[in-house]
């Protein structure tokens, strides 16, 4: 069985992300693990509202955190549906010590990395996929696309 973890957040439930996970399973068994990082926010804890002169949403961090488990829920949710053996959870919006423990413990045989299209990707700029590669020594398959259904 082939073992399978997938990092992803906005791009969960997206088209290119699901049709390359179907594409695993249509070749034979396999497990999924799923990582959402939380989206980093600038100030990490508060949101500005109404412009410069607006005030703050406190806990910005609170509702990515909460954003990004309702994301992998409901991949987890349709992946089951679909027959696979998935699971996952929701780490700090800096992954590499997560996603390289996560890869010791889960016995992985690739990683694939999941992000919104390079000019709009946090991601990207910080070459996560390559950083990954670096940390793990584990294959790593970058897809690219738009941002999933929204919750």
């Amino acid at each position: 069985m082939r073992r399978y973890l997938i990092v992803a957040n906005q791009t969960l439930g997206g088209d290119q992300l699901s049709a390359k996970l179907a594409e695993y399973m249509r070749a034979g068994p396999c497990r999924f693990y799923l990582v959402a990082p939380v989206t980093q926010t600038e100030a990490s804890d508060q949101w500005a509202v109404g412009g410069l002169d607006g005030g703050v949403i406190p806990g910005a961090y609170k509702i990515a955190r909460a954003l990004a488990q309702g994301r992998l829920q409901h991949e987890l949710n349709r992946l089951r549906e679909a027959g696979a053996d998935a699971d996952g959870e929701v780490v700090d919006p800096h992954p590499i010590d997560a996603i390289r423990k996560l890869a010791s413990r889960e016995e992985v045989d690739e990683i694939i990395v999941s992000t919104l299209p390079r000019r709009l990707s946090r991601w990207m700029a910080m070459d996560l996929p390559h950083r990954i590669r670096r940390a793990t020594k584990l294959p790593v398959t970058h897809i690219s696309g738009p941002a999933g259904p929204s919750l």
